[in-house]
């Protein structure tokens, strides 16, 4: 087993000592297969049937699960002094024509079924993954999904926070709240999309801060052009976004933007496509107080804050420029303070490549299980697998100098280095940048001068064979003596 995984699992507490050992050995088998099911990334037929009991047993919840692995990712958090906590949510879609999943329940139509998840991803400011430290799983209830649009708006706007499914966002914000809590030397900022922007989320920091609790920092990118209090706080008049824009620049910054595909029936501005371009951007600022907006049972109260706009000045012919609003409870006296906040909004793109390894690698949504929880503690697991390939990938990045027989097994990286150089492997074990690319290399990674950085499809095919090599390494060293004299 793995060195990692007994790591990652030493605080687990099924209410069986069995069942932590065949937790840890599914999560090993899995993480050594990502994109593979049981069936191939077990060993005999046995162990199949084990691990599909295992997910299918009553005290393997997802919850259960999470919490080893959760409270290792404090232990790393607490070896960092800022984190940024990521929060997102994604869909996992269990369409089946022919068994359907019990318990699922529709998508963003009724002809989709699957569950959503809504996970917290923690990272350092160099984009480094630490682990997820929450994550919130659940369906959508088939007959109050079929209701007219008409019926639903109207039962939406009289339903409080707690009652909808964007309370999750809110959740989310607590959730980190609690993080701060356990890791007091820690800065923790907890950032959010356009999604996020609920004013109850805003107005959260406000509530911990109030009930004697350390909150966490918060960055939201916005999306409402909220109104301003009026009256006798000094704020300019009118809307928020104009409010930013009259705001000093401080800065020109260059952005890094990723290529986009095209959301079907979204016209949403922010899900229209776009080309992986650099985009000169400027950074302006502003301290404004947001009023209040009635909700049933009163107004609520105003919310100080502080806004950094961010928008592309020259766009290329076609492009929408790029426009972000970060509203954030972060102190913003300073250029290198501004520059600060969008540099940890940059960080939320991890979770979107989070996703990715999750659905594309570890294939979720590929499964034949039968219910809606031995697919959640799958979907657990595979929520640590995702980690675990991202994190190898963007510690090669991020520590390229570190020896690699830190993060992985003498074999894993002796075979590994013997078939992609060709070479006998060396004495002392190469760095760990030299050895992701290796990884990566036999998962289609060329390493053109124009190629840049591995990316994570390369791997996690990489790591699938990085095994099959190292059970091959091991068996012949069982078998051939070492050479003598």
């Amino acid at each position: 087993m793995q060195p990692w995984v007994a790591d990652e699992v030493r605080t687990a507490n099924l209410g069986d000592a069995r069942l932590d050992a065949r937790f840890a050995l599914v999560l090993d088998r899995l993480s050594h297969k990502p994109t593979l099911k049981f069936n191939a990334a077990c060993r005999g037929n046995a162990e199949v049937v084990a691990a599909y009991r295992f997910v299918n047993n009553p005290k393997a919840t997802a919850q259960a699960l999470l919490d080893p692995h959760a409270a290792a990712t404090l232990e790393r958090i607490r070896e960092h002094p800022v984190v940024v906590l990521a929060q997102d949510t994604s869909e996992a879609d269990l369409t089946c024509p022919h068994e359907p999943m019990k318990g699922v329940g529709p998508l963003n139509d009724a002809g989709r079924v699957g569950l959503y998840l809504h996970p917290l991803l923690a990272l350092t400011p160099d984009r480094l993954p630490l682990g997820v430290v929450g994550v919130k799983l659940w369906a959508r209830d088939p007959e109050a999904f079929a209701q007219p649009a008409a019926a639903k708006a109207k039962q939406r706007k009289a339903k409080p926070l707690q009652d909808k499914e964007s309370v999750r966002w809110r959740e989310g914000y607590h959730r980190a709240c609690e993080v701060a809590q356990e890791c007091p030397q820690t800065q923790v900022i907890c950032v959010s999309d356009s999604e996020g922007d609920i004013y109850e989320c805003l107005a959260a920091g406000q509530a911990v801060q109030a009930a004697g609790l350390r909150p966490a920092e918060w960055i939201v990118r916005a999306c409402q052009n909220r109104a301003l209090a009026g009256g006798k706080t000094a704020d300019p008049a009118g809307p928020l976004f104009t409010a930013a824009a009259a705001g000093p620049v401080w800065e020109r910054l260059t952005l890094d933007l990723s290529k986009r595909l095209p959301k079907s029936k979204d016209q949403r501005k922010r899900k229209q496509p776009r080309v992986a371009r650099q985009a000169v951007v400027t950074v302006q600022t502003a301290r404004v107080t947001l009023r209040g907006p009635w909700r049933p049972g009163g107004k609520l109260a105003d919310v100080t804050v502080h806004v950094v706009l961010v928008r592309e000045q020259d766009p290329p012919a076609g492009e929408e420029p790029i426009e972000w609003l970060l509203l954030t409870s972060l102190p913003i006296e300073t250029a290198a303070q501004a520059v600060l906040v969008v540099q940890y909004y940059c960080c939320r793109w991890q979770i979107e490549i989070y996703f990715r390894v999750l659905k594309s690698g570890c294939q979720i949504e590929a499964t034949q299980l039968e219910t809606r929880a031995a697919f959640e503690a799958y979907l657990a697991l595979c929520l640590i697998v995702a980690w675990r390939v991202l994190y190898l990938l963007m510690l090669g990045r991020e520590c390229p100098e570190l020896p690699c027989d830190s993060v992985l097994g003498t074999d894993e990286w002796q075979a590994v280095y013997a078939v992609v150089t060709g070479q006998p492997p060396p004495a002392q074990p190469p760095s760990l940048g030299e050895m992701v690319r290796c990884i990566a290399s036999l998962g289609g990674y060329l390493g053109r001068k124009g190629d840049g950085p591995p990316g994570p499809k390369a791997m996690w095919l990489g790591m699938q064979r990085m095994t099959d090599l190292a059970l091959g390494w091991h068996a012949l060293a069982s078998i051939v003596p070492p050479p003598t004299g």
